[in-house]
């Protein structure tokens, strides 16, 4: 490696809309510092959060100019000083970055690099990374789910949907899945949910509290609770948890739903995570990727030229179908 190597990647230098997203193919490739690793990028997942990031709404706002993205797959180039972990030649992926994923190459802390099993390609290592951690810390960190207890995963067919399905389905939980087309619930189904609802449906909550026979969900994991957390409190169970992991602004709830089933509403954030939370995650989903029900499903594919599109139908879309990659 030399210190001049120049990479293609994308930059942002204003806060705005998807059109701020320009390639340039001039940018200075990283170099790996102590206890850091280098990894030559093949593909890198999208996530909504970025499109909040790069609007200049998200409570966090990175130093401009900036490449963003965490979520990358692909092999280690080369490793700094400390790093005993990983090796050049290694395919890995990761979930945080350092000098941000839409790019070639890209910077990430040995503790946030993780080895990607053979059995999964790269597109599929890029839609691992937040999902995944995002589903254990809301199932098993912050829920406490229990084998036998039932989950409703509202908004199952998005990345951090499909993650959630199947892993609360390797957990021994009852899984209740919402999606908004019909290609979302096959993909809820086929994905570990016992049973899908359409979100879009009149009365969908009353078919959910059918379901489970009147008693109600013991977990939710709520990707859109703008829209939900009223209905979540109300199908909730007696000492329901509801997981909010996604939010597009205020909603109005009545506490009296939470006070009549003791329920509670907790907070998701993955940078809350510690390293050893975050390790033991990793083993899990290593043992997932292993045995086979780990499978990441890769939705819509965008070349790193057409970033600004991928930020426009992510947002836009009408239902969510798997993880949003960009290939590099």
């Amino acid at each position: 490696m030399s210190g001049s190597r120049l990479m293609r990647a994308v930059r942002v230098s204003e806060f705005g809309p998807p059109s701020v997203l320009r390639l340039c193919s001039d940018v200075a490739a990283p170099q790996p510092g102590h206890r850091q690793v280098l990894i030559r990028v093949h593909a890198c997942g999208v996530n909504p959060v970025e499109t909040y990031i790069r609007a200049g709404t998200y409570a966090r706002r990175p130093a401009l100019p900036y490449t963003p993205g965490s979520d990358v797959a692909g092999v280690v180039e080369s490793v700094g000083e400390g790093v005993t972990a990983v090796k050049a030649g290694d395919r890995v992926f990761s979930m945080a970055t350092e000098t941000g994923g839409y790019a070639e190459f890209a910077v990430a802390a040995d503790q946030s690099v993780h080895r990607l099993h053979a059995a999964l390609s790269f597109l599929q290592g890029a839609a691992l990374g937040v999902p995944y951690f995002t589903a254990y810390r809301a199932l098993v960190h912050k829920a406490h789910a229990k084998a036998g207890e039932t989950v409703l995963v509202h908004g199952a067919s998005g990345g951090v949907g499909v993650a959630t399905c199947q892993l609360s389905r390797a957990l021994g939980l009852t899984v209740l899945g919402t999606a908004g087309t019909p290609e979302g619930l096959k993909l809820a189904l086929s994905n570990g949910a016992h049973l899908a609802f359409n979100h879009r449906e009149e009365g969908y909550t009353q078919k959910i509290m059918e379901a489970t026979g009147g008693r109600g969900v013991d977990v939710v994991v709520e990707m859109l609770s703008n829209v939900n957390l009223s209905k979540d409190l109300q199908m909730s169970a007696v000492g329901g948890r509801v997981t909010v992991i996604g939010c597009r602004g205020p909603v109005e709830i009545n506490p009296r739903d939470a006070m009549a089933k003791e329920s509670s509403i907790i907070g998701v954030i993955l940078n809350a995570a510690t390293p050893e939370e975050n390790r033991e995650c990793a083993a899990l989903l290593y043992a997932g990727m292993e045995a086979g029900w780990l499978r990441p499903v890769v939705g819509a594919q965008y070349p790193l030229a057409d970033a600004a599109q991928a930020h426009h139908d992510i947002i836009e879309c009408l239902g969510a179908a798997g993880k949003t990659v960009l290939i590099v």
